[in-house]
């Protein structure tokens, strides 16, 4: 909850793995390791709607004959020479869709694809939402706000939390609707600037992001009775009302956090009202809700027993009736409130907040998994999950192979990750950035959040999970249906009616089953090549493509196959963390 609140360099050999040219030449493409790839190519926005036009920048004027490939899910729509540093392409008109640009250049008859990026065709962004957050609010440049919004805009974030942006809970707004104060402080005493927060929800709005500023379902501070909240409004611990319930902070916060209830309608119609202030000074998209978990037993006022997990919806239906052109997300710490309250209210998409009672791989996607069972399948999971938590206390560098590994389940599973902010988030306090990114983690999640763009209509768009029997011929890896084991590469599969999706995940070296790789110890596999595979298909296969984020920046490569009956035989490139086998029918 927010509790209140990847430079493992890849120095490879470039592999020369021949593999059979996707793209329908006589050419072969060469795969690389991503030491080879550039990472300078950018679009104008996080996501575009049909028919709008897409703008791309590189940092240099190409040079050699170059060109620029436009593919849906291993289809290539069109190509051209690429001349200049910066281009234009006008969006497909099919909406909900993710593309897949690669930059290449053919030597001596092989493809050398040296940059990649991916394009997220969708009008609305709770069908795919990638959710990113700020943090700090002090008095910021026009540059320095652009620069972050512009980091998180080449992770295709479609969507900001602002985290401790508001005064007090209570009264979120500092000054009034029509004097809102210049500056403020927040709950541990930062100085915070409409200016910034002002500048930031622009920046965030030219790219396409949606600007959502957050605050508690029902939180206090010690001077709420001065902005008029009553005692009747608060949960108590006791049936005598002699004791609030709260959440006790020291120095330098500058109150404990006292908690009403959520479910009185006195204390809706007043929060929403105060939320209606924000609005009028401040052009957020919507609410992120926050909440705190099972309080264990709690009494309002009269001493009956509040069930706060079934609060939830009647509070996200009166927010949604105060400001009904607003967007609503509710954080569900450890799934508190999911599947009674939250998950078939009026929010655009279902966020988790993963705490200990999911501590393994297998616990982590089924979260996920039972999103969409609470859901029905009409909504997308954004997991606010922290890495290399115990190491957050201190500084340091984020774990590169814990965060890939963690999120390959997550993407493979569907959902998204709520990760990246001014810096790598691995604590509920989002403020906290004491583990900061080396280089090559950077560019390794940019090839993530890449292939989780591009690949959208099969890892997050419909199909069902469904085991599938994948071999080792050679004897390289073990292979094991999920959930695996240690020691093991995972198979997740999912069925279209046209095709298998097989996602491979490597566990084959990790040192551990826990997702958080709390300590930041998880091992970095090595990359194994040429691994012969027997795969049992259901149909007569037409085709199969791999495409991984560990190589060749994501852009899919035909395999060449045999089949006998319903088995058949490929031959693997390479495997590092995650790839995406497609068998097509």
């Amino acid at each position: 909850m927010n509790k209140v609140h990847v430079y493992i360099v890849f120095c490879l050999a470039i592999l020369l793995w021949s593999c059979e040219d996707y793209f329908d030449t006589d050419n072969d493409p060469v795969i690389y390791g991503e030491t080879y790839f550039k990472a300078d190519l950018n679009t104008d926005k996080a996501c575009y709607k049909p028919g709008e036009t897409i703008l791309f920048s590189l940092s240099e004027k190409p040079s050699g004959n170059v060109k620029v490939r436009y593919s849906h899910l291993g289809n290539v729509i069109s190509e051209e020479a690429l001349s200049s540093a910066s281009w234009s392409w006008t969006a497909p008109s099919g909406d909900y869709k993710g593309y897949m640009v690669d930059i290449y250049e053919t030597t001596d008859g092989k493809e050398k694809i040296t940059q990649s990026i991916a394009v997220d065709v969708s009008s609305d962004w709770k069908k795919f939402p990638r959710y990113g957050f700020l943090s700090s609010y002090g008095k910021l440049s026009e540059k320095e706000i652009g620069n972050n919004i512009e980091t998180l805009n080449r992770y295709h974030i479609n969507g900001i939390q602002f985290y401790d942006w508001m005064h007090d809970h209570q009264r979120p707004l500092a000054g009034t609707a029509g004097n809102p104060s210049a500056s403020w402080l927040d709950l541990i005493g930062r100085t915070n600037y409409l200016s910034t927060v002002k500048g930031y929800i622009d920046a965030a709005h030219n790219k396409g992001m949606k600007a959502m500023f957050y605050n508690l379902a029902f939180g206090v501070l010690n001077n709420a009775a001065a902005d008029g909240v009553k005692e009747e409004w608060y949960i108590f611990k006791d049936q005598d009302h002699s004791g609030k319930d709260n959440h006790h902070l020291d120095s330098p916060f500058r109150s404990s956090i006292y908690l009403t209830n959520p479910g009185n309608a006195a204390w809706q119609s007043y929060l929403a009202g105060r939320h209606s202030d924000v609005y009028k000074v401040f052009d957020f998209d919507g609410y992120h809700i926050d909440q705190l978990g099972n309080r264990g037993t709690v009494y309002d006022y009269e001493g009956n027993v509040v069930k706060l997990d079934e609060t939830y919806k009647s509070f996200i239906s009166v927010m949604k009736q105060a400001n009904a052109d607003k967007r609503l997300v509710m954080n569900a710490v450890s799934q508190y409130g999911q599947q009674k309250s939250i998950a078939k209210s009026d929010v655009d998409f279902l966020y988790t907040e993963v705490w200990d009672e999911s501590k393994t791989f297998d616990q982590l996607a089924q979260v996920i998994l039972d999103n969409n069972m609470y859901s029905e399948n009409t909504k997308a999971t954004v997991l606010a999950a922290y890495m290399n938590y115990a190491k957050s206390g201190n500084t340091g560098y984020v774990n590169t192979s814990g965060v890939l590994l963690t999120n390959a389940v997550i993407f493979s599973f569907g959902g998204a990750h709520l990760e990246l902010g001014e810096h790598y988030l691995s604590n509920e306090y989002f403020p906290n950035s004491n583990l900061q990114m080396k280089s090559d983690t950077k560019k390794s999640l940019m090839h993530y959040y890449d292939f989780l763009v591009a690949y959208q209509n099969i890892l997050r768009d419909g199909g069902t999970f469904s085991a599938i029997n994948v071999q080792s011929v050679d004897g390289k890896l073990s292979f094991e249906n999920w959930p695996s084991s240690q020691g093991s590469v995972a198979v997740v599969s999912k069925r279209f009616t046209d095709k298998d999706v097989i996602h491979l995940i490597n566990f084959s070296q990790a040192n551990s089953m826990e997702w958080r790789d709390t300590n930041g110890t998880q091992q970095e596999p090595d990359r194994v090549a040429d691994i012969q595979l027997k795969v049992t298909a259901s149909k007569t296969v037409s085709k199969v493509w791999v495409a991984s984020p560990d190589m060749n920046g994501g852009v899919a490569c035909n395999l060449d196959f045999s089949q006998s009956g319903n088995e058949v035989v490929i031959t693997l490139p390479s495997l590092k963390y995650w790839d995406m086998v497609v068998l097509e029918y």
